[in-house]
């Protein structure tokens, strides 16, 4: 299956000169989205994974499933105030703005080995405070997964050092 073909492009999304990548159609297809989790999952096999750090939210989209397959535990990494419970957080940047994220702090043990998933990868930045997240609260990112990957905004630089999947490169 090709992936592509249930990704749409949406020209100047959310702003003027950001070209989005929808998955919308992807999730509407129960076929499509469940063959991407499985891929997802196949992805994982062999890797050190003691849970799946998803972020807000479509990365929640695919994490909750995807622990659900792997017997694993989620953990939601969220926007600053979405939390009820003691939390860590990072300020970052995006490709149009900044942000700050949060994680409970008790949901990573120390040691722990986490994929972080999420379903794009552009800049680099929600990525990469989501693994000082996973870092701060004592765990080791142990691979960062990615439904789309953006060749051209060299995501991958801000995350040189970590292991990292995807499943479609524009």
């Amino acid at each position: 299956m090709n992936l592509k073909d249930y990704i749409r492009d949406i020209p100047d999304f959310p702003q003027p000169g950001i070209l989005f990548r929808d998955i919308t159609p992807l999730l509407r297809d129960a076929g499509a989205f469940n063959y991407t989790v499985d891929q997802i999952a196949q992805q994982c096999q062999g890797r050190d994974i003691d849970a799946i750090v998803a972020i807000e939210s479509r990365g929640f989209l695919f994490g909750a499933p995807l622990a659900c397959r792997m017997a694993k535990p989620f953990i939601p990494v969220r926007k600053q105030g979405k939390l009820p419970g003691e939390t860590v957080s990072v300020e970052y940047s995006l490709e149009y703005g900044s942000n700050v994220m949060e994680m409970h702090l008790e949901d990573v043990s120390s040691g722990d080995r986490v994929l972080i998933l999420d379903d794009v990868l552009a800049t680099g930045g929600t990525l990469a405070a989501a693994a000082q997240l996973v870092e701060k609260a004592g765990g080791k990112v142990s691979s960062i997964g990615l439904v789309i990957e953006l060749e051209a905004l060299e995501g991958r630089k801000l995350l040189e050092g970590y292991d990292i999947f995807s499943l479609v490169q524009y």
